[in-house]
């Protein structure tokens, strides 16, 4: 598993450009715990506010900023991921990660096509792939929080029981918790150029309506799982089985107008595609292919969830 360097331990000045520069590590943090830009770059900003909210004599106490700020990010993502159940559960359809491009192929964003700030960029690694995602997402907050500092931010368990409020041996067993997930879920690793191959080969198959390509390409016990999050049309439930799958897939083929184009590009680090109607983004998939088949298709069609694809 890629790890990245704890922020703040060689940064004791509590100086504006000091703090700003902790802004990408905490954006890198917050996505990976919640697995929402939008909520990560909230996260964000309420983090600074409360450092802001504080009096200059307790600002200059802090000796190590750095690790303030992750630590108060780290509580404010743990107490969203406790509510997060509730409010997926008024979700309208199936809730997928929101998809991150390419840095050099972030679009916009905002409205008005302002140009993303770099700092809000993830920095994309196996930790941020769809799959992987999607398997945090089945874990309780505190093992999330718990595997995501300790394992990938290699934040200490007694720093990690400080944000969670448990023992520092109740966290080391939640992180344990978290790997056997994990380990459960992996597949072989497959290289990148032959994942590639295989979403071509998808691309390919769906243009030119091929049944019996993409059949091949799928694993009998494929998965799709779209999300449109009541803005956008997509299947409500899972659809599951590569002959079911290809079958639905020729139907929507036959539906799709002549004005729409796929496009490769890396989702989440990984080989993808994206759906563009007119030059608009309409859809992002994200796949987790394994011996050269795909296991599971996630495509995101909520338009809330596709701002950093979204071009001038």
């Amino acid at each position: 598993m890629t790890t990245r360097p704890r922020p703040g331990h060689d940064r004791p000045d509590p100086g504006l450009s000091a703090i700003m520069s902790e802004r990408r590590q905490l954006i890198n943090l917050a996505y990976r715990l919640l697995g929402s830009l939008a909520d990560a770059e909230d996260v964000v900003q309420e983090t600074y506010a409360r450092w802001y909210a504080m009096s200059p004599r307790q600002r200059d106490a802090i000796e190590v900023p750095g690790a303030w700020l992750t630590k108060v990010a780290g509580r404010i993502c743990y107490d969203l991921l406790g509510s997060a159940r509730a409010r997926r559960e008024r979700y309208v359809g199936e809730w997928i990660p929101e998809p991150l491009p390419e840095p050099a192929e972030w679009g916009g964003g905002e409205s008005g096509g302002a140009t993303a700030d770099p700092a809000d960029r993830v920095t994309l690694d196996e930790s941020v792939n769809m799959a992987f995602l999607v398997v945090l997402e089945s874990m309780t907050p505190a093992e999330r929080v718990a595997f995501i500092l300790h394992d990938i931010f290699r934040y200490s368990f007694a720093e990690v029981a400080e944000i969670v409020g448990r023992t520092p041996a109740a966290c080391r067993q939640l992180a344990s918790s978290a790997r056997r997930r994990i380990r459960i879920s992996e597949a072989p690793p497959t290289p990148a150029a032959r994942q590639a191959d295989t979403v071509r080969g998808f691309k390919l198959a769906w243009e030119t309506k091929d049944i019996d390509a993409l059949i091949g390409l799928l694993d009998p016990d494929a998965t799709v799982i779209a999300d449109g999050g009541g803005l956008a049309s997509a299947s409500l439930h899972p659809i599951e089985g590569g002959e079911q799958i290809a079958r639905y897939l020729m139907r929507l083929a036959v539906m799709t107008p002549d004005n729409v184009t796929f496009l490769e590009r890396t989702v989440n680090g990984q080989p993808g595609l994206v759906m563009q109607q007119d030059g608009v983004t309409m859809t992002v998939f994200a796949f987790d292919v394994a011996e050269d088949q795909i296991k599971h298709i996630w495509a995101v069609r909520n338009p809330e969830k596709l701002r950093p694809w979204m071009t001038d």
